[in-house]
């Protein structure tokens, strides 16, 4: 009986703790995978501003204050939506590329 009520305890704790866990974490590496150039983020800390490139290891943020690099995972796919919204994703895919852009990427 007492083997019993571990499994059924470990079946709830899987589904109410494990499982959600794991589904967050594959959103948030699809969403960390997807990322555009031109896309509007904000990252962990707290820091908004708008993706200029996309490399192997990391990101190159583009601020009121200039161009700072940082990895992926300071991404957060949360605060954008809520900061953003639908807007994040529309305006990267709709805006040209702009002069600079195109001579970073020449770079």
């Amino acid at each position: 009986m007492m083997l019993i009520m571990m499994g059924v305890m470990f079946v709830g704790f899987y589904f109410l703790m494990i499982r959600p866990q794991m589904k967050k974490q594959k959103m948030e590496k699809k969403f960390q995978e997807e990322l555009k150039v031109g896309s509007r983020v904000v990252l962990t800390s707290g820091l908004h501003g708008r993706i200029a490139q996309v490399l192997e290891d990391g990101v190159i943020i583009e601020t009121l204050s200039g161009k700072l690099k940082f990895e992926k995972a300071a991404i957060s796919r949360e605060f954008t939506e809520n900061r953003f919204g639908e807007k994040a994703t529309k305006a990267a895919a709709e805006k040209p590329a702009d002069k600079k852009e195109i001579e970073t990427e020449k770079k």
